[in-house]
């Protein structure tokens, strides 16, 4: 049960650190740091609640609507806003009275969607006119990485700290769904190794250059090589081009386009993968890049946004996409074998360092310094303006 006992009996919890997210989605990246974040806030004593616009059938008991908060506010609450896209939550936080705090999730930018996608374009464009409303009235500004805190400062955000995203890595190395493990040993049987890149299927992500980039390997090095694709399908119009391109280049029987996956289907993945390669050209974070790491998959990454930050010298860094050059990239990865174990070892450190303990109590940290500290629990004062 989500809601705190004085939520459901309709008192206003007082002193509580309240989040706001447009949408609460099962299985993302934005939603799981929310959920997460709420766990964090309530161990560390403070009254928790999330209210969203929509919320995800699978969620339904997780959240609260946007508009039931003003009945329960009180004093000495602050707001954090989750904020990835554009949403009426943003004009109704601008109206309100209690300190915020900008929970920065990245917005890929309107010319990324260009040719594909005019209406992903537009409300891109609208969520960064909203975050130049919103920063200069923040009190502090959350970033995951050092790349998204510029976005922040560039807005006029007064003060801001650098705190890990909050993701459990753990999901993916248990339990992984049976029936897609036989269907991916079934589809290895005859040799070959397994690409694997997770992330919506849009044009930032780039899956059409990694699809370049398996057929030159499979025409250098491993005809039997097939890449994975996981990930929701927002674009209709991106995916029917993509799954043509396939086909014309004869790679159908070995492109795997498997759409949104359970965090089950994913562990059979990554068990899977031999090596996890992301061509993205726009990343304020990326998530499925720790996620490789605690599969101790070796990452092959294009050197995008925050990319080299977050692997932090644990993976292969490109500097361009040409299809020979991942290729030869990869083929180094999967063949040196001290390259190989390096990668997988300074990975494992790597998700160490961005563990969930120590991101949460980041988190705590940086609210403290806004909210004061939780009842009963003092809380060192935040690294600001990392």
């Amino acid at each position: 049960m989500s809601a705190s006992p004085e939520a459901a009996a309709g008192r206003p919890p007082g002193g509580a650190v309240h989040q706001f997210v447009p949408a609460l989605i099962a299985r993302d990246a934005t939603g799981s740091h929310t959920l997460l974040l709420r766990q964090a806030l309530r161990e560390a004593g403070w009254r928790s609640e999330i209210f969203a616009e929509a919320t995800h059938d699978e969620l339904l008991g997780e959240t609260l609507p946007v508009d039931a908060y003003p009945e329960l506010s009180a004093p000495g609450d602050v707001l954090v806003y989750q904020f990835s896209t554009s949403s009426a939550v943003s004009e109704f936080l601008a109206g309100r009275p209690e300190p915020l705090v900008l929970d920065y999730h990245n917005v890929t930018r309107p010319h990324l969607y260009g040719g594909w996608d005019a209406v992903s374009a537009t409300r891109s464009a609208a969520a960064l006119e909203e975050l130049a409303r919103l920063a200069p009235r923040a009190v502090l500004g959350l970033a995951d990485s050092a790349y998204n805190e510029t976005d922040l400062l560039e807005a006029g955000c007064p003060r801001t700290a650098v705190v890990p995203v909050l993701v459990d890595l753990d999901r993916l190395v248990s339990a992984p769904d049976p029936r897609v493990a036989a269907r991916l040993a079934a589809g290895g049987a005859g040799g070959g190794v397994d690409w694997l890149f997770v992330g919506r299927l849009v044009p930032s992500k780039a899956q059409h250059d990694l699809v370049k980039a398996l057929w030159a390997y499979r025409r250098l090095y491993d005809p039997d090589a097939r890449l994975h694709l996981a990930g929701p399908t927002p674009s209709g119009k991106y995916l029917a081009s993509l799954r043509g391109f396939v086909a014309d280049l004869g790679l159908s029987e070995s492109v795997r386009i498997w759409g949104e996956v359970t965090d089950a289907a994913l562990a059979a993945l990554f068990a899977a993968a031999d090596v996890y390669v992301s061509l993205s050209i726009h990343e304020g974070f990326g998530v499925p890049l720790l996620e490789s790491m605690r599969a101790s998959v070796p990452v092959v990454a294009r050197a995008a946004g925050a990319v080299e930050a977050t692997l932090g010298g644990a993976g292969l860094l490109l500097e361009r996409a040409e299809p020979s050059y991942v290729a030869a990239a990869v083929h180094r990865v999967l063949h040196d074998e001290v390259l190989h174990q390096r990668l997988v070892r300074a990975g494992h450190g790597q998700v160490a360092a961005h563990s969930l303990a120590a991101a949460g109590g980041r988190a705590v940290e940086a609210i403290a310094s806004v909210a004061g500290p939780p009842p009963g629990r003092p809380v060192r004062a935040a690294r600001t303006g990392e």
